[in-house]
């Protein structure tokens, strides 16, 4: 009887010790709602208050001040709309564009977005969002100007951007750039204009974008746009390489843009007609 006894008490006290041990392998059950929000934070890697935005506050109609030294423009409200969908304020910060990338790279800013011509020198350097806008870079001079070619631009002082994709473009076609007085490069496009009109260059090579808005303030009777160009490229927004979910996001937020008709709506009021890429 007494061993009985002490058979079925050890029994009992293995099946306890499996049960235990069972349940010290299975993982804590956790409400769904709870499961979910974990998961989320696992794939997600955006850990940002703000996002700030480098910008070029002379590129009109794209990034430029008002009046009253507001920041406006069709890339400012594309960063706006894209901020509320990604659910972090962008902070917008002028920067020396010629600086771009270092400022990029020592993380004074988060993203270069301001007409930023995708290049695949530039690629080497930043990682790049979908494109989002068709542009040009095209050659203005005076109207009595008798430049009407890029023959016609030999032995012509000729501007441009410092740093910008129209000096890229014009050293793609050395054939032409060799034969210039001179390439004088300036900060802005706005100063490139202004020696333009003093009589002191012959043209200015710049975004078709920028030129177009520009003339038409000014007065389209003043000015000539050459029929042909210095290239055809594409605008993006640039993030350093390594953040992936960044970029990520911001692809994501500028497919809802288009779908929302929202790139549409800003389009439309600035340049008269739907221009951004499907």
């Amino acid at each position: 009887m007494k061993k009985r006894i002490i058979s079925i008490c050890m029994t009992a006290m293995m099946m306890v010790s499996m049960v235990a041990c069972g349940s010290s392998e299975q993982p804590e059950q956790k409400p769904e709602g709870e499961k979910q929000q974990e998961q989320q934070g696992e794939q997600s890697t955006l850990d940002y208050d703000k996002i700030v935005v480098g910008l070029d506050d002379t590129f009109a109609p794209l990034g430029f001040r008002d009046e009253q030294g507001n920041l406006v423009g069709v890339d400012v409200e594309l960063m706006e709309a894209t901020g509320e969908i990604m659910g972090i304020p962008f902070e917008l910060q002028p920067i020396d564009w010629s600086m771009k990338e270092t400022e990029l790279a020592n993380k004074n800013i988060d993203m270069i977005w301001n007409g930023y011509t995708i290049t695949e020198e530039r690629k080497q350097k930043v990682a790049f969002s979908q494109p989002y806008l068709n542009n040009r870079q095209v050659v203005v001079t005076m109207a009595d100007s008798d430049i009407n070619t890029l023959a016609d631009l030999a032995g012509k002082t000729v501007a441009a951007q410092a740093e910008s994709s129209a000096v890229d473009a014009i050293n793609t076609k050395p054939e032409i750039a060799e034969t210039f007085k001179s390439l004088g490069e300036f900060e802005t496009n706005d100063q490139c204009l202004m020696d333009l009109e003093a009589g002191r260059t012959d043209a200015v090579v710049a975004d078709e974008v920028i030129i177009r808005y520009y003339v038409s303030k000014k007065g389209e009777e003043k000015y000539k746009i050459l029929e042909e160009d210095f290239g055809k490229e594409e605008y993006g927004i640039g993030v350093r390489q390594e953040d992936t979910a960044l970029l990520e996001a911001l692809n994501v937020a500028l497919d809802e843009l288009k779908e929302n008709g929202t790139t549409k709506e800003i389009s439309e009021k600035w340049f008269g007609s739907d221009i951004i890429m499907e």
